[in-house]
């Protein structure tokens, strides 16, 4: 990116917390260039003081200042904001939008029209720049505003182009994955202090096992089976601990996990 775009992240929750520490991680973005719009104060107070970034209390005022506009707020109340701010979406802004299973038709219907719409789902990993990222454009959104938004997205982590009917889908696995990730990097931790391993050792023991292998699918475009084999020698220790894998039914309880997060997201608009 030739020179950081101004952004203005509407909604300083959990998502936009990430999404700020990313962008300050990446080095691209020195804090004046990110304008924050909270409607909580405590959420004001602390994400000035943790991040230096530029609270304001006008919402319309993040928006004219900034060329990329990013809706992280509860899809609930999605509607109320582009209520509020689509007087200032003005030509030439980039409008990306968070809030999972809100499609873009509906954006479109509250925004003037022409404006360039992403639909963006990220994971809480922009934090440390390496979240998965799936965005789908609408189809006001030129290659120019696609560039910029990506140029941005990509200080996040990977980014991947889909087709708007798979975003629910990657909500799911994308966007609730690292919990189902979290949850196995703790049972395994908690393998190890059952065979004699503090916790804390036991955590980093883990972690860091799971990231390995997770760069290794990434890194080599081998087929996860792949290396699961080469991993698993004949009569092995390896073969044992996945056949109690088996026995537990652990790839059935996370297919099911996905699915039923992609179903959730359908809904969220009406909740």
């Amino acid at each position: 990116m030739d020179s950081p775009r101004k952004i203005a992240i509407i909604g300083a929750g959990k998502m936009g917390e990430a999404i700020i520490s990313g962008l300050l991680k990446s080095g691209a973005y020195p804090p004046q260039d990110i304008l924050i719009f909270e409607i909580s104060q405590n959420r004001c107070q602390y994400v000035a003081q943790e991040y230096k970034v530029r609270i304001t209390s006008d919402i319309n005022e993040a928006v004219n200042l900034a060329e990329v506009i990013i809706i992280a707020v509860k899809p609930g109340v999605v509607g109320k904001v582009l209520e509020s701010i689509k007087h200032s979406i003005q030509p030439g802004k980039v409008l990306l939008s968070i809030a999972a299973g809100v499609t873009i038709e509906f954006l479109e219907k509250n925004l003037p029209k022409n404006t360039a719409v992403i639909r963006v789902m990220p994971n809480l990993a922009c934090s440390v720049g390496e979240a998965m990222i799936v965005v789908c454009p609408s189809k006001n959104t030129g290659e120019s505003e696609l560039k910029i938004a990506t140029d941005v997205l990509s200080l996040l982590g990977k980014v991947l182009k889909l087709e708007e009917k798979y975003l629910n889908l990657a909500t799911g696995l994308v966007g609730s994955g690292p919990a189902y990730i979290f949850v196995i990097i703790d049972a395994l931790a908690d393998a190890g202090v059952r065979l004699g391993l503090s916790k804390g050792v036991s955590t980093v023991l883990a972690a860091q096992t799971m990231l390995g292998a997770a760069k290794m699918v990434v890194e080599t475009g081998k087929h996860p089976a792949q290396l699961k084999d080469m991993v698993a020698t004949p009569a092995g220790t390896t073969v044992e601990g996945l056949l109690a894998l088996e026995e537990g039914k652990l790839r059935a309880t996370l297919i099911s996990a996905v699915t039923e997060a992609a179903k959730r997201a359908k809904g969220l608009m009406s909740a």
